[in-house]
């Protein structure tokens, strides 16, 4: 019997998963994204998930034929690891991943991907058709998309296309990015720029009434999305949030022509009626092309997890026909 991993290493959890050659799930293991002081303590908690899902899964690593890592961004691909990511401390400023499983597994099959990379590869491999044009979407503490064009994934030559959060919405760079640009999407509309943009919006006109903790130390995006409907700020932070997600939705059409939008995520996934809908209804009006089905994945929380396992599955068998048909 042959085993395969998959690791999901983001801002706030990683988490690790091993199966057996079939895809079925024998060990799951997921643990808070350590923050630091280094990226090597980032490292070790990877490495960590991972030992303790194979002990779930009554294996010791090196039992390990392949694994597949859906990460946080951005890469040096050439060395296996992650530099500088924008929604970890500044004290992180590389994360070995590639490397450090390679060793711990004994094997040289391990293949790293950006999250939303990971994203699409898992949505193509569990969908009951695989459409050759689609993009996986991305909200949550921050934005990326994974994109297949012609049946192909798009990574790039150094693993970092489809950081889509990075477009320019707001020429004014009214608010700055994590990156340390101005006017990028995920600065208004991901779950960690929300926060900030309601603050904005709230100097912006102070005559809106609220009950939403502006100045509080625990405000977060879940305050604006649970006052809706019941609040003057929340619901115009909500309609702004329509706005800006339509304009970039509607850049990622026109850039790659997809026939299926999924989305994922914990914003859209916990509020696709305030997110995922609004865009459906403004994308349509301002698409020039052929307007994608706009769907949430059904794979939920798990569809990066998911797609670095299919990816170790497909690329670590030699079997990529399991993910492109």
């Amino acid at each position: 019997m042959d085993y395969y991993a998959g690791v999901d290493l983001g801002a706030t959890n990683v988490r690790a998963v091993v199966a057996e050659d079939d895809g079925t799930t024998i060990g799951l293991r997921r643990r808070s994204t350590p923050r630091g002081p280094t990226g090597i303590d980032v490292t070790e908690g990877v490495l960590r998930t991972l030992r303790e899902a194979c002990g779930d899964a009554g294996i010791v690593p090196e039992d390990i034929v392949a694994a597949g890592i859906g990460s946080i961004g951005p890469f040096d691909l050439a060395e296996g690891a992650v530099i500088d990511p924008a929604n970890l401390p500044d004290s992180i400023d590389r994360i070995p991943l590639t490397g450090p499983i390679e060793k711990l597994i004994d094997s040289d099959d391990v293949y790293l991907h950006n999250d939303t990379t990971a994203g699409v590869i898992g949505e193509r491999f569990h969908a009951d058709r695989n459409p050759d044009d689609m993009v996986y979407i991305t909200i949550s503490s921050g934005i990326g998309a994974g994109v297949c064009c012609d049946g192909e994934i798009v990574s790039g030559w150094d693993g970092n296309a489809g950081e889509v959060g990075h477009y320019v919405v707001d020429p004014t760079g009214r608010l700055t990015c994590g990156c340390g640009r101005d006017g990028h999407w995920e600065a208004y509309c991901s779950g960690n720029g929300i926060p900030d943009y309601a603050r904005l919006l709230a100097e912006d006109d102070p005559t809106i009434s609220t009950d939403l903790p502006l100045e509080g130390p625990d405000f977060t995006a879940k305050d604006v999305f649970d006052l809706a409907g019941e609040d003057e700020l929340a619901d115009y932070v909500i309609e702004q949030l329509a706005h800006w997600n339509a304009i970039g939705v509607t850049n990622v059409i026109h850039a790659f022509a997809p026939i299926v939008v999924s989305f994922g995520g914990a914003v859209s996934l916990h509020n696709e009626e305030l997110v995922v809908d609004p865009i459906r209804e403004r994308v349509a009006e301002m698409v020039m092309t052929n307007v994608p089905e706009i769907r949430v994945t059904d794979l939920g929380d798990d569809v990066v997890l998911e797609g670095a396992l299919a990816s170790a599955l497909t690329e670590g068998t030699g079997d990529r026909q399991r993910f492109l048909e």
